[in-house]
């Protein structure tokens, strides 16, 4: 992906969010140069990779397969005196694909917050004879075929336990969705389980300076 089109990416994403009325924290709004000057009193920041994340999924079509998101509390699995849960905002276009995937240790809860139709489709890592699977959306448990498409209205959610392959989209004709995620701690390094081969972090070409820092770029304590 390109800088320039990284820094268009999260300048929308700030701009929907405050459509939406959802007030993102003040480090989203940190630029690369303010970055220069933070100390060590932003080290949990830097540790549990709060702040954006923008990608492709190595399959260099944004529009088609790709996901921004901003961190916006998290925790670390290997420190369980610190915060037991994460919680991201995201922003998904029309068409636009997050891939299939499942974690093994995190629960989370997928939420539409504003905007269009969110569609999520499931499917267990390790398929059953009814061809079903157990989904709660809401509260509700409800039996639902392999891949076939649930729609979210604002305000609607999903729950997907470890090992619940999942991948989702905004409905075409609806809009851009901004989408909640409310979990256990997210470990992107070591928790994230393709049914494809993916590229989870882009490579970034430099055609531009960066305005906004990628989570996985902050740089060490001033």
């Amino acid at each position: 992906m390109r800088r320039s089109q990284v820094n268009g990416i999260i300048r929308s994403a700030m701009d929907f969010a405050a459509e939406c009325g959802f007030n993102l924290p003040p480090f989203a709004f940190w630029t690369a140069r303010d970055w220069t000057e933070k100390g060590a009193a932003a080290d949990e920041i830097r540790r549990c990779r709060l702040g954006w994340d923008v990608t492709d999924f190595g399959r260099g079509d944004f529009e088609r397969f790709g996901l921004v998101l901003c961190t916006l509390r998290n925790g670390r699995t290997d420190d369980p005196s610190g915060k037991c849960y994460c919680e991201k905002i995201m922003v998904v276009r029309e068409h636009q694909m997050t891939p299939m995937h499942c974690h093994h240790r995190k629960t989370e809860d997928i939420i539409n917050r504003a905007g269009g139709a969110l569609v999520v489709r499931v499917m267990p890592e390790i398929p059953l004879e009814s061809e079903t699977v157990s989904v709660t959306l809401d509260g509700v448990e409800r039996q639902i075929e392999y891949r076939a498409p649930m729609v979210l209205y604002p305000g609607e959610s999903i729950t997907l336990v470890p090992y619940l392959y999942h991948e989702f989209y905004a409905e075409p004709g609806t809009g851009r969705v901004l989408v909640g995620e409310v979990s256990s701690v997210n470990d992107d390094l070591t928790d994230n389980f393709f049914v494809e081969p993916i590229g989870r972090f882009p490579t970034i070409e430099e055609d531009e300076p960066a305005e906004f820092l990628l989570c996985n770029e902050y740089p060490e304590p001033a």
